[in-house]
């Protein structure tokens, strides 16, 4: 990986891909820390002292913009309203033919799906910042602060929407800084400022866990922690780079005086083909009832038993719902991206078939049980990512939002190979040495 990035800038295309990429990222991360108009800024800061480690049901949006939610900054919705978008056409690409023949039409057809997701996202940023700006404004957002009522002192209806177009506009600028990075920089922009949302959370969440800690002045489970980290980031390259190679041997075709086909190849099946999607999926799920329990009124039956048994990471049902969950979405999300008939189809349409197996129907079918055998231990291996290192670092007093948790493992070593590929991809394409040997 280092050797990779090390090459990258003695090549000068790719140098400047990488400064105009580190950048784009400096912009994003100031911008995580310049405040909305009407928000009264030592208020917010207060409160967010107060509930260091203890952010409640906004610690994985918190997480994914960079720490920018809880500060009320221009970029507090971050890139979370363009990945449920993104999410939300994805799911509605198979059940819409509409934008099902969409995909089918290649450049043209992406094209206009992203331009859709465009405008979703705009429309989620309104009704997210909304949200946002009513559970601020209500002092809700910092349930135990005491000047949680003080973080909005102007509650006119200007001031209210002048935060929300605020929220809105950081939140379309942040979408476009992903794409300049797209563009211009290294690729993978919306994948990288994520990464970057996670990662800066990392250092203060370490400090805290050594303050915390009493072994050795804490210095004991800060190094127990970054150890456990290190073994939960290999295990996670491991399965993640796991697949199984399904053969596909082509016929050989003759047209004209010309004779095609005749190669062998392979359909890489991943162990895990639904990626982070399950974990994201279960998590949001499970903030629904925390979050109308937190907004209902009153104090019923129903609400006690969310408030005590679904809003904390390490209660026995939370961790039994969250994993059953994974699992279930594991299974969803592989059954709605990968279509077995559409493969079989198109290999028997050029000519190829899996040996052993006839082609069409009997094709699909063999491919549909392969599926199924490999996202059995993917869908277990992503529950027990998003739940061991919650339950082994409650003894350190960390929150269940820390940044060692599954989700944010997934994403930052996920989107590091990724990153690392496509510079090794554009190192390839300058470098011809293979062919001089």
């Amino acid at each position: 990986m280092l050797t990779a990035f090390a090459r990258a800038f003695r090549t000068p295309d790719l140098r400047k891909k990488l400064l105009f990429t580190l950048g784009i990222i400096v912009v994003y991360r100031v911008g995580t820390h310049v405040p909305i108009p009407g928000v009264n800024y030592k208020a917010v800061q207060t409160c967010v002292k107060e509930a260091s480690g203890n952010q409640g049901l906004f610690g994985l949006v918190n997480m994914f913009s960079g720490g920018a939610l809880l500060q009320i900054t221009i970029f507090a919705l971050g890139i979370m309203p363009y990945i449920t978008a993104s999410i939300i056409l994805q799911l509605l690409t198979v059940v819409i033919p509409r934008l099902e023949a969409l995909k089918k039409e290649g450049q043209a057809g992406t094209t206009k799906i992203t331009q859709y997701t465009r405008y979703l996202t705009v429309a989620l940023a309104i009704l997210q910042g909304t949200g946002l700006v009513a559970t601020a404004r209500s002092g809700a957002l910092f349930g135990s602060c005491s000047v949680a009522s003080q973080i909005v002192p102007d509650q006119a209806i200007f001031t209210t929407i002048t935060m929300v177009v605020c929220m809105t506009a950081g939140t379309a600028v942040v979408m476009w800084l992903g794409e300049l990075i797209t563009d211009r920089g290294i690729g993978n922009g919306m994948s990288i400022l994520m990464f970057i949302s996670i990662a800066a959370t990392f250092p203060s969440a370490l400090w805290a866990i050594k303050k915390q800690g009493t072994l050795a002045g804490g210095w004991i489970e800060f190094g127990t922690v970054i150890v456990v980290g290190l073994v939960m980031v290999a295990l996670v390259v491991f399965v993640e780079q796991a697949q199984r190679r399904v053969p596909v041997q082509y016929a050989k075709r003759m047209i004209g005086r010309r004779s095609y086909g005749g190669t062998s190849t392979y359909i890489p099946l991943k162990v895990n083909q639904a990626g982070v999607i399950p974990v994201i999926f279960a998590s949001s799920l499970l903030y629904i009832p925390a979050l109308v329990a937190q907004f209902a009124g009153g104090n019923s039956n129903w609400k006690q038993w969310i408030t005590q048994n679904l809003t904390k990471g390490d209660h026995p049902i939370y961790i039994t719902l969250y994993f059953l969950l994974i699992v279930f979405f594991a299974f969803f999300y592989v059954a709605i991206s990968f279509n077995p008939e559409e493969v079989a189809d198109n290999m028997k349409k050029y000519g190829g078939f899996i040996p052993g197996i006839r082609a069409g129907r009997p094709t699909a079918e063999y491919l549909s049980y392969v599926l199924n055998r490999i996202t059995w231990p993917g869908s277990l291996y992503l529950g027990l990512i998003a739940l061991v290192p919650t339950m082994a670092l409650v003894g350190f007093g960390a929150s269940q939002n820390f940044p060692f948790g599954g989700t944010s493992i997934l994403i930052i070593v996920g989107v590091g190979l990724e990153t690392v590929k496509q510079i090794e991809s554009q190192l390839q394409q300058r470098n011809y040495e293979g062919f001089l040997r």
